[in-house]
């Protein structure tokens, strides 16, 4: 299944070998069914933190909540990591803000796109949001502790014929930005921003996760409204800001609520 990265992704991942560290180790496949499965047999199998599966289409990719993620061939970066946070498990919606971060920010190093978080970890720009890439995190747990974590991102690279439900909110790197973007350089910056901020939630916790999802995520607060089911029915709010535990914190009528999952629907 797997084979020799691109010439370009080695050579990349070789000239950062001394700041990726173990996350310089990857697994490529020109294509797969989908990185998250195939990251987690390797983790399920004692793979160490830092290993990555790489892919240039996905026939079986997929987001959250059991969403598919559209995968074209060559169209984007597919990229799924092994991280083993050694936290509480309760510590894994932040963990998810964090992906979302590193993404973010390695877009902004490459890009200079000024690209936003949408709650909790959705990559987007422009107003009404486009979406720039997802992520979803999938997590081994042992006991009251997370024994590992498949960080999975799909980033749109170049502009493509979106499916219907998708063409008039998701966007791609090269559409917005009007040339070429370096793959190499793209895949190396998401490994090595992931690895700053893993040991940054080792070292400092959820309270400077929070911190750094709301340089890219408060921003698009202002004047959005977000719907939701719960069990009380559809509910409808504004986003305030986000808790130290990853939630998100909504005016409903003056009484502050929090959301901690489910699809949530953001008016702008």
């Amino acid at each position: 299944m797997f084979e020799p990265p691109p010439e370009e992704i080695a050579a990349g991942l070789a000239r950062a070998r001394t700041r990726l560290g173990p996350y310089a180790d990857l697994r490529y496949a020109s294509e797969i069914g989908s990185t998250n499965d195939a990251a987690m047999a390797f983790a399920l199998a004692g793979a160490p933190e830092g290993l990555s599966v790489l892919a240039d289409r996905q026939t079986s990719g997929r987001g959250r909540r059991g969403n598919d993620w559209y995968s074209p061939p060559e169209a984007g970066i597919y990229l799924s990591v092994i991280v083993r946070p050694q936290v509480a498990a309760d510590v894994l919606p932040v963990l998810t803000l964090a992906a979302g971060v590193a993404v973010a920010q390695a877009v902004r190093d490459v890009t200079g796109l000024p690209v936003e978080l949408k709650w909790p970890n959705d990559v987007v720009i422009g107003r009404p949001w486009r979406k720039l890439a997802g992520v979803l995190c999938e997590g081994v747990s042992a006991g009251t502790t997370i024994d590992a974590v498949v960080v999975g991102i799909g980033l749109n690279v170049l502009t493509t014929s979106y499916p219907p439900a998708l063409a008039a909110r998701a966007s791609a790197l090269e559409g917005e930005l009007g040339r070429p973007v370096d793959r190499a350089a793209m895949t190396v910056a998401m490994l090595e921003r992931l690895r700053a901020i893993m040991e940054r939630l080792r070292r400092d916790g959820r309270d400077g996760i929070s911190a750094a999802w709301r340089e890219f995520g408060l921003a698009g607060f202002a004047g959005a409204a977000v719907r939701w089911r719960d069990g009380a029915g559809d509910r409808r709010g504004r986003p305030v800001d986000i808790a130290e535990d990853g939630a998100l914190l909504v005016d409903v009528g003056g009484r502050m609520e929090r959301i901690i999952g489910g699809d949530v629907i953001w008016e702008q």
